[in-house]
């Protein structure tokens, strides 16, 4: 991860006085009333899993269709303030279109108008619980938080003028504990969940982890960076996700401080997962705005995946976009599993029970 000077400089500017952006961004709602009255959020579509699910080729695919809003790597670190900063953007040129991969090694390009999750930080500005692996991090349908609502709500808008378009997409690994809650607040929110078979799931977060790891003791500047955008999944600053439950989450962070990164993502995989479903089954309502989409049917049928993927968000796209979107999604090729048959079994026996709910 190569972050220039000015990124990072700026970047701690935004995140070192949150009350000061709040602000400027609600100045900046009351100085677009006008034109923010009659822009509506509707059907805005979450993609929300555990991260290496395939959350990010889902972005970019439903990204690429015209009318759709979603948050950019450019629009980092000026995020509270997203119609100013996209106005000075345009009038200031087209800058790094060049793609080059990002920095999990995965294959994908990216550019500064590459889709990415940036909202995180807003969600960290408002709730000081979030990440804080003290206390527990979901929130459901009986949460308030009038300020951040309002806030999000004209943040929203105000990307949607921006941008000249309808709806909003969103991805955020962390939305997957608050589910509910975003439910509340656009109640015709439609979700994606990407879900991955466990075992190569765990193996991709181990060796994204690891890579983060080395990338991190090279560059601290990437360290404070994932801090201040809300990642938290790999490298020196990773957390686990609490929800809730004191006993799995000090399971999974132990087995992180003993070195068995295999053992505590099975963990999490497992905890979040469960979490899903328990919420899908109790939540009616919000099981029918979920979309499961496993990251293999995906891969072996593209297709077909995302003409259920366009239904079930109400989104209209040409048979020639849709094939040619298809023709870009496979299987990774990248690398040989190094998971030896023990992992494989520990993997199986923590996450067995969880997985075959979803099908595996």
């Amino acid at each position: 991860m190569n972050l220039s000077a000015s990124t990072y400089f700026l970047g701690n500017l935004v995140a070192n006085h949150t009350k000061l952006w709040i602000k400027l961004g609600n100045a900046e709602t009351v100085l677009l009333k006008p034109d923010l009255q009659n822009i509506h959020v509707q059907n805005p579509i979450y993609v929300c899993g555990l991260a290496r699910s395939g959350s990010t080729i889902i972005l970019e695919t439903l990204a690429s269709i015209p009318d759709i809003a979603s948050h950019r790597y450019q629009d980092f670190p000026f995020l509270f303030t997203p119609y100013w900063w996209n106005s000075l953007l345009s009038v200031m040129g087209k800058k790094n279109a060049h793609k080059k991969e990002r920095a999990h090694g995965d294959g994908i390009l990216v550019n500064s108008e590459s889709p990415e999750a940036m909202e995180e930080m807003l969600w960290m500005a408002f709730f000081s619980q979030l990440h804080s692996e003290r206390t527990s991090e979901l929130l459901n349908e009986n949460t308030e938080q009038k300020a951040f609502e309002a806030f999000y709500t004209s943040h929203i808008k105000k990307l949607l003028l921006a941008r000249k378009a309808s709806r909003y997409l969103s991805k955020g690994n962390y939305n997957l504990t608050r589910m509910a809650y975003i439910q509340r607040i656009f109640p015709d929110a439609r979700f994606i969940i990407p879900i991955r078979d466990p075992i190569t799931h765990v193996e991709s977060l181990v060796r994204q982890h690891k890579r983060f790891m080395e990338a991190g003791s090279a560059d601290a500047h990437a360290i404070r960076h994932m801090d201040i955008t809300g990642h938290f999944e790999f490298g020196q600053n990773r957390k686990a996700v609490h929800t809730g439950d004191d006993a799995q989450f000090q399971e999974i962070v132990t087995s992180w401080k003993n070195g068995d990164d295999v053992r505590g993502f099975a963990l999490q995989w497992n905890m979040l997962y469960r979490l899903i479903y328990q919420q899908m089954i109790a939540n009616k309502k919000l099981g029918k705005a979920c979309l499961v989409v496993p990251f293999e049917n995906l891969c072996d049928a593209p297709q077909d995946t995302l003409t259920h993927i366009l239904s079930h968000c109400n989104l209209q796209a040409d048979e020639h976009w849709l094939a040619s979107k298809a023709a870009t999604i496979r299987a990774p090729s990248y690398y040989t599993s190094s998971l030896s048959e023990v992992d494989k079994k520990l993997i199986r026996d923590i996450c067995g029970e969880t997985a075959a709910l979803f099908g595996y």
